[in-house]
């Protein structure tokens, strides 16, 4: 195996465990946008504002960690330190969305709707 299909074979895992990510958390986090942000509109663009993050930040990561010397025994090691590095961008930007997301959620319980 070369060391350019090695280095896309883990591309290709580090963006599809990304979109992975991404479509797990889509439902809950429109919710909570959508809560915050007040109008369904604004919760979609930052919807897609996250999307980005959560998937450009791992790529970034990923295209970052180039194969070694092609060998066939190390190949899937190549293929794993890259997924190691864009699963790390993945948890990184996740956990920033988090901060980002939990300093705006206010800590007052959600009123009921009245009749």
């Amino acid at each position: 195996m070369t060391a350019e299909w090695i280095f896309l074979c883990g591309l290709i895992l580090v963006v599809g465990v990304s979109l992975a990510a991404l479509r797990h958390l889509q439902t809950p986090l429109l919710k909570i946008l959508t809560d915050l942000c007040g109008t369904e509109d604004r919760a979609r663009f930052w919807l897609a504002f996250s999307n980005v993050t959560l998937l450009g930040i791992p790529t970034i990561f990923a295209l970052h960690q180039p194969a070694a010397a092609p060998t066939p025994p190390l190949a899937i090691f190549d293929i794993a330190d890259q997924l190691q590095s864009g699963l790390a961008g993945l948890i990184l930007s996740v956990v920033i969305l988090g901060f980002v997301l939990s300093h705006f959620i206010s800590h007052r319980k959600p009123q009921e709707d009245k009749p």
